[in-house]
This record gives C-alpha cells, sequence and structure tokens, in this order.
C-alpha cells in the first residue's frame, strides 16, 4: 500500500474521532445543563468545562489503556493468583500471613462493626 493511503486513512481517524468527543461533550453539556440546574439548582457549564468533567471522569473510573473487560473476571484472576500463592505457604507461613491480614484489616473491620452497631 501506497503512503498517501496511509495518510488519507489516518486523517479520516482524527476528523472522526475529534467529531464523536465533540458530540459527546455537546450532549453532555445539553443533559448537564438541562438537569443539574433544574434538580440540584447547579450551575450551568461550557464546552470546555464539560471536556474537562468526561476527562476526569474517565481518568476516575475508567482509566486510560488499562484494557477493557471485566472488572469482576480481573478480581477472580487476582484472587486466583493469590490462591495459588497461599498454597505455595508452610502452614506456618499461611497462619503467619493471615494474622498480619487480620491485624491490619482489624481496624477496618472494627471501624465497620462500630458504624452498624450505631445505626442498629
Amino acid at each position: 500500500m501506497n503512503r498517501s493511503f496511509w495518510l488519507a486513512k489516518a486523517a479520516k481517524f482524527v476528523v472522526a474521532a475529534a467529531l464523536f468527543i465533540t458530540v459527546a461533550v455537546f450532549i453532555t453539556q445539553y443533559l448537564w445543563n438541562q438537569l443539574v440546574p433544574t434538580l440540584f439548582h447547579g450551575p450551568a457549564i461550557t464546552y470546555w468545562q464539560t471536556l474537562g468533567l468526561l476527562v476526569l471522569s474517565r481518568i476516575l473510573f475508567g482509566g486510560w489503556g488499562r484494557g477493557g473487560g471485566n472488572r469482576f473476571a480481573r478480581g477472580r484472576a487476582w484472587k486466583q493468583r493469590m490462591e495459588q500463592r497461599l498454597a505455595t505457604f508452610s502452614p506456618e507461613e499461611r497462619e503467619k500471613f493471615r494474622a498480619q491480614m487480620r491485624s491490619r484489616c482489624m481496624t477496618m473491620n472494627s471501624w465497620a462493626q462500630k458504624g452498624a452497631t450505631e445505626t442498629a
């Protein structure tokens, strides 16, 4: 294939991506400006604020190229790796590991139990 073919293909991709991002920003801005001021008495936002909001939400919730896929499948894979790692421990090492995990998680667990008893 010649070079001009690939340049044209790349240019089409860049234009399509820019168009897609622009449309997504305008749709998000429209929905925000229709709903948030009415429901929550919040401010209306500009195009650039909307773009920043989308980038921020992508960073916080979507990540950047960490591979799509199912988050639950990654959790299962992590659990399987941990089980394999624990299987190689001797009984003494396994008990020591569990004791360390209990001591580390005890503060969170006691905090959660304290909150549960206060609401009950």
